[in-house]
């Protein structure tokens, strides 16, 4: 559900309407002299950001402009064709340049590209080696000012299509449609946002950070009470480009930046061009291209200036149309850099126009994101100013700004259309069935329903999770639940949640009441970061015991499908009382005490040992309840994340940062009811790691140990998934209580090649489908003062899971590990029809167990770029 967020706007408006699309033009391009066709050759409208590629068979595609069209290869002259009334075919053959035609006729071939001797590798060996006399990083202390505006709109509007179609019943769009300049078609901005901020940096001690003095966003997005994650994804994919760093995070992958001081010189292509003029200095212009169109990389143009200092003018960069990127047809980066008096050389100004395709058939949309940097200055900054914590801080009145502030501070001006964003939501609501549908695509995507649409009355009242209204298991058979929350509208530090469940099976009636008071003030939910919560709640429920490892509902619909039976479970009454503090740097302190009573249901029981070697098939010796109280405190450090908010839970939206947890558990014997004493500590470490052009490897390090002497349900379980659907940090073989341990550690490696491997291959480089592998492990071990076999009569042990058999006998279901860990290794293949991920599983060991299965298939949907 958290990748289905990414789209909102896309799935209200692609449902409202069929697109009317524009005409294209197609054609081959082709070598004059051999009538080869030339791949990855450059088509692009002259004076207009709107461009392609040719493909491996010389064939392009772009939209029909008026204008001219250039066609352009690395060896081969330019040629010009203007696009004639009408024309829907051009197909044009590239001419040798002369040197090649002169070098052809010596050595009767063309010259491979080579590294060795090459005068445009050398020149940019020492483009990059001048990189360092630019850095700022080398004064005691620097700022500048950045304003930043990014639109979302819907692109390549015709005048044809409101006059027929759809958009014959929207009129008022002509109002809003408005041509881009950058790319000449016809546009309209559905959401839009800006933000003025300062930058500020210090050596001594270090920091960095950033104080955002503005900031507010407009449009059909804001119609979401979720619509902050639409802003906050689009920032977070189309982040700031910065050549100067050895990998560009862009689209939530790392670019080889084409002047990176590890990776460049032998991930691109570099070929001299022209020396030209921009704003009165003389620059070479370097072209590049990626080794492989098809890994995440730049292709286009840098201009150096040769007044021996090889500084960077500007760049004009862009992604091969066959590179691995889903959804974006193009990206263009157009920066403009300036000298300061200093002599650095800094970005002055930095404009992305992303063109985004989800299918050939559905509407395409249109992403700019302009951004301009001002008065940069190196006097000494008061060191009160970085006296905060995090590396950002929103000033309280950021989203209070005036119209005036507006006018005199940003630095772009806006278009009409981004003007008068809220007069197109305003028309759009008075479109006939609009709330009917808003109402239908807020269930789906916010999993909530609101109790109220209307601008007077704000929600007060959320209903769902819809996807547990209805749900299964072994207890409850058929399964009906309904819930609801309160919002910040009723009041912004008092919330209320919880939710009624019938089991028909049962006949049992379960439920949540839940009370949280946050001493910050929210906007919407108590999740809200930072957290500052006090919660007390009361359930009483069914389930797994290895329920508690799923990162999602318990009863979701999707998940409650099982590849064995999940006969083992527990009715239990838990109350908890909960404390979590956050702080800005990424650190969160949760306290809790929990008092619970579990109830052994279905083919799971309790009984202490007796001293007879196995359990009795009578349950008047079987012990009815289990009850603790404990107290738990856990620390958790992620430097860097990033969250956002729906109205079920929160995510992080960036996966970089580092994660160290830490927490301990004491049992209470003897406090509420509390009847064991106990002791769990547990760690984790999470670390991504980016491998140039390989795609990331992702590592889950855990460790836990019981100290004490406790019975079976206190013990460490694995985290074991029984459902069909991955369930990231579990292991998808493992039955439910499979292996019971008082130490463990768990080693979780996922590899994502990210179609390192696939895009060699022809078949599956059309598909775009990308593979990954990765492996589980789980090592063990219960000492003897846990294990029933070790202590027969020792009552305050028990039993471990098991069945009674036909015959009487007992058949264990629970083991103790052997020296060996267990292993289970994977292969995947995800972006199939661009949202699937399908993973083969296969156990390595431990197959003996009677419920062990050998090979699994697994899926999960996954939108990603």
């Amino acid at each position: 559900m958290k990748r289905l967020l990414l789209f909102p706007i896309f799935l209200l408006l692609t449902a409202l309407s069929a697109m009317g699309q524009a005409t294209r033009i197609t054609g081959v391009v082709t070598d004059a002299k051999t009538g080869q066709p030339v791949p990855f050759a450059t088509v692009r409208y002259e004076g207009k950001t709107v461009g392609t590629t040719t493909a491996y068979d010389g064939k392009y595609s772009i939209v029909r402009m008026d204008g001219t069209l250039i066609f352009s290869s690395i060896g081969y002259g330019k040629i010009t064709k203007k696009v004639k009334e009408g024309e829907r075919v051009v197909n044009v053959s590239l001419p040798v340049e002369e040197r090649m035609l002169k070098e052809a006729s010596v050595k009767r071939k063309r010259k491979k590209y080579s590294r060795k001797e090459n005068p445009a590798v050398e020149f940019m060996r020492k483009v990059i080696a001048a990189k360092k006399n630019n850095d700022l990083r080398k004064y005691d202390y620097f700022s500048y000012d950045k304003y930043q505006k990014l639109t979302f709109a819907i692109n390549e509007f015709t005048e044809k299509v409101f006059q027929e179609g759809s958009f014959k019943s929207m009129p008022f769009l002509k109002d809003h449609v408005e041509t881009c300049k950058e790319t000449g078609k016809l546009i309209l901005p559905v959401a839009f946002q800006e933000n003025i901020s300062r930058h500020i940096y210090r050596k001594n001690p270090l920091s960095e950070k950033d104080i955002v003095t503005g900031e507010r966003a407009s449009g059909l997005n804001q119609l979401f009470t979720t619509g902050d994650i639409f802003n906050a994804v689009l920032e977070d994919a189309f982040t700031d480009v910065d050549i100067y760093e050895d990998n560009v995070r862009l689209l939530r992958f790392p670019f080889i930046s084409p002047i990176s001081s590890r990776n460049a010189i032998g991930f691109y292509r570099y070929f001299l061009g022209d020396t030209v003029m921009i704003g009165g200095d003389r620059c070479l212009e370097v072209t590049l291209t990626p080794n492989n169109p098809q890994d995440f990389g730049f292709m286009g143009s840098l201009y150096v200036m040769v007044d021996g200092t090889y500084r960077i003018r500007k760049v004009a960069l862009e992604i091969p149309r066959r590179s691995d990127v889903n959804w974006v047809e193009h990206l263009n980066v157009d920066q403009e850099f300036v000298t300061l008096p200093t002599g650095e050389q800094v970005i002055s100004s930095d404009k992305m126009i992303v063109q985004l395709k989800v299918t050939d058939d559905l509407t395409k949309f249109h992403v700019q994101r302009t951004t301009s940097y001002t008065d940069y200055a190196f006097k000494e900054i008061d060191h009160k100013e970085f006296k905060f914590p995090g590396n950002k801080l929103t000033l309280a009145d950021a989203k209070l700004r005036s119209k005036d502030f507006w006018t005199e501070s940003r630095s772009v001006e806006l278009t009409k259309s981004e003007s008068d964003l809220g007069g197109l939501v305003h028309d759009m609501k008075k479109m006939k069935n609009f709330n009917f549908f808003l109402f239908l695509s807020k269930a789906f995507i916010e999993n909530y329903v609101e109790t109220s649409t209307s601008e007077d009355k704000p929600n007060l009242v959320d209903i769902g999770p819809v996807n547990t209204f209805i749900s299964q298991n072994f207890i409850d058979g058929l399964r009906l639940r309904a819930g609801a929350q309160t919002t910040a509208n009723l009041n912004p530090h008092l919330f209320a949640k919880g939710y009624v469940a019938y089991g028909f099976k049962d006949h049992r009636v379960k439920g949540l009441g839940e009370l949280t008071y946050a001493i910050n003030k929210k906007a919407y939910m108590p999740g809200e970061f930072p957290m500052n919560n006090i919660t007390a709640s009361y359930q009483t429920d069914v389930m797994s015991p290895t329920d508690k490892f799923m990162n999602s509902d318990k009863d979701n619909v999707f998940a409650s499908f099982k590849f064995q039976t999940v006969d083992q479970m527990m009715y239990y009454q838990r109350f908890k009382l909960k404390y979590q503090r956050e702080w800005r740097i990424g650190l969160r302190l949760e306290t809790e005490f929990k008092r619970e009573r579990d109830e052994p249901c279905g083919r799971l029981f309790y009984q202490y040992l007796d001293g007879n070697g196995a359990p009795t098939n009578d349950p008047a010796r079987w012990s009815r309840y289990l009850n603790t109280s404990d107290f738990t405190v856990s620390l958790n450090f992620q430097p860097g994340v990033k969250y956002v908010n729906t109205k079920q839970r929160r995510f992080a939206v960036n996966h970089e940062p580092p994660v160290f947890e830490l927490k301990h558990t004491v049992g209470l014997n003897g406090f509420m009811g509390g009847k064991h004493n106990y002791n769990f500590t547990e760690g984790h470490i999470y670390k991504r790691f980016w491998i140039p052009t390989a795609g990331r490897i992702d590592v889950h390090l855990k460790g836990g140990i019981e100290w004490d002497r406790v019975p079976f349900p206190l013990l460490i379980m694995p985290a074991g998934n029984q459902s069909y659907i991955l369930n990231d940090g579990t292991f998808s073989m493992l039955s439910n209580m499979e292996f019971l341990n008082d130490r463990y550690t768990s080693l979780m490696v996922f590899w994502d090649l990210n179609g390192r491997v696939f895009n060699r291959i022809p078949l599956l480089r059309k598909l775009k489908w990308r593979e990954c592998l990765g492996f589980n492990m789980l090592y063990g071990a219960l000492s003897d003062k846990n294990n029933p076999e070790k202590n027969p009569g020792d009552s305050r042990l028990m039993y471990f899971p098991g069945h009674f058999m036909n015959d009487g006998s007992y058949q264990y279901s629970s083991y103790v590990m052997g020296s060996q860990p267990y292993w289970e290794v994977y292969a995947g293949v995800h972006n199939i029809f661009k949202v699937l991920h399908v993973q083969v599983v296969r156990r390595m060991n431990y197959l003996d167990n009677p419920r062990a299965h050998k090979w699994g298939l697994r899926l999960k949907l996954n939108l990603t770029f």
